[in-house]
């Protein structure tokens, strides 16, 4: 069957849903799609980063989380401690535990990780969050709590009863919990601006390069029934040309 170029085109469009398959289709309107589409790709990369970057902070709160139950607990032991009805050997033993959950805070603190990262040991500073489709986004910076930055490392209830440090390095923890929170909540609104800008790019690069079906296919019957149209008039043609012989042989 002999296929037109209208009809090509069309199955070519039908194959792809796409009218725009080639430079020579529309050489404008393919650079206005190869555009947007590379804009889109950058926000839904943004995007992928936003939501890494809040698996991170996931991470971070439960290490920190770990560390306040800790902290609140040394603060009831000190309480305890401070009972004056507690002699030596009673401080000694509170003591021991609150050791025990100081070498806890320091695990979390050093423990605490996302992927290859350490999250709560002051090495996550000048950290760069690629949320935007040109490469820029958010400073990553998560705040140091080991017992040396909070104060704690010499705590010591046999020695002296300061329940105010206990109190600052929760103060401390409650801040960088609350700093992560307002910096998880940022990468929501940046998620959501990347998927809204992303859906809108995706949606002109589909008016200019998708096909139209229907006009594919009623360009395609067109095209089969002009192509039905001239074997039948070719046929009609030839018989008429065989008449003409057989009349002038004097069949």
């Amino acid at each position: 069957m002999n296929v037109s170029g209208v009809s090509s085109k069309a199955y070519e469009q039908l194959s792809t849903m796409k009218k725009l398959n080639s430079a020579s289709d529309n050489a404008a309107g393919l650079a206005i799609v190869e555009k947007l589409n590379s804009q889109e790709n950058g926000y839904n990369k943004g995007t992928e980063n936003a939501e890494a970057g809040q698996d991170m902070y996931r991470v971070a709160e439960g290490g920190l989380s770990s560390i306040t139950d800790s902290l609140q607990r040394m603060r009831e032991l000190s309480l305890q401690a401070m009972n004056v009805t507690y002699g030596d050997s009673e401080k000694s033993a509170i003591q021991d535990e609150i050791e025990g959950l100081k070498a806890s805070i320091q695990d979390a603190a050093k423990g605490t990780q996302f992927n290859t990262l350490k999250l709560l040991d002051g090495s996550m500073t000048d950290k760069m969050l690629a949320t935007n489709p040109d490469g820029s986004g958010m400073k990553i910076e998560l705040s140091d709590s080991t017992i040396e930055s909070l104060g704690i490392a010499d705590y010591d209830v046999t020695k002296e009863i300061d329940i105010s440090k206990i109190d600052q390095a929760l103060n401390m923890v409650n801040k960088y919990r609350s700093g992560i929170g307002a910096n998880s909540n940022r990468l929501e609104h940046t998620i959501q601006y990347n998927n809204y800008a992303a859906l809108n790019l995706a949606e002109s690069s589909s008016r200019i390069e998708d096909a139209d079906v229907a006009k594919s296919v009623s360009d395609l019957k067109k095209d089969q029934i002009l192509n039905q149209y001239r074997m039948f008039a070719m046929r009609a043609k030839n018989d008429q040309a065989r008449k003409g012989i057989s009349a002038l042989l004097g069949n």
